[in-house]
């Protein structure tokens, strides 16, 4: 689990051309799915553990309106701002996910063609073996000195 909270947090910080790419496309396509799920089931019960009617309204007046002189309300809506953290942080644990169980993937892909090229490594050598057993049980041809020796010897059977 530690390891997996280190691996998060590298990649929130940081990351490549191809995380980013994918984090882009995926958060596109994750993005209403998300907003709905924090929007419309996760921020309400926050509010309601909160006492407040609504989490996005949650905000602090900088300056109230003043309808008699036109001034509009100014405010720091940081509910808003909570929820939309909270949104970011579930669309890029989603990719992270996605990302780490790709790369877990990745890596048994390659562990399964490093294992094959070892077995087709031993299968060769073991081949390469097994020939040269094979041609040390043939017997061998002599050679032209054995040859010239053997018939040296009948020649002189024969004068003697």
């Amino acid at each position: 689990m530690k390891k997996f909270a280190q691996d998060f947090k590298k990649f929130i910080t940081k990351g490549n051309v191809l995380d980013l790419a994918v984090a882009v496309i995926i958060g596109g396509a994750f993005g209403k799915i998300i907003s709905s799920l924090v929007n419309h089931i996760i921020m309400p019960v926050v509010s309601l553990v909160a006492g407040k009617q609504s989490f996005e309204d949650i905000k602090t007046v900088l300056r109230p309106a003043d309808e008699v002189a036109g001034i509009t309300e100014n405010a720091i809506y940081w509910g808003l701002f909570i929820q939309n953290v909270v949104d970011f942080l579930i669309i890029a644990f989603v990719i992270f996910m996605i990302i780490r169980t790709f790369a877990r993937m990745n890596e048994m892909a390659e562990k399964a063609k490093n294992k094959l090229r070892e077995d087709e490594l031993k299968a060769k050598a073991e081949a390469e073996k097994l020939a040269l057993e094979e041609e040390a049980k043939k017997p061998k041809p002599p050679t032209v000195e054995e040859l010239l020796g053997d018939i040296k010897a009948l020649l002189e059977k024969k004068v003697s």
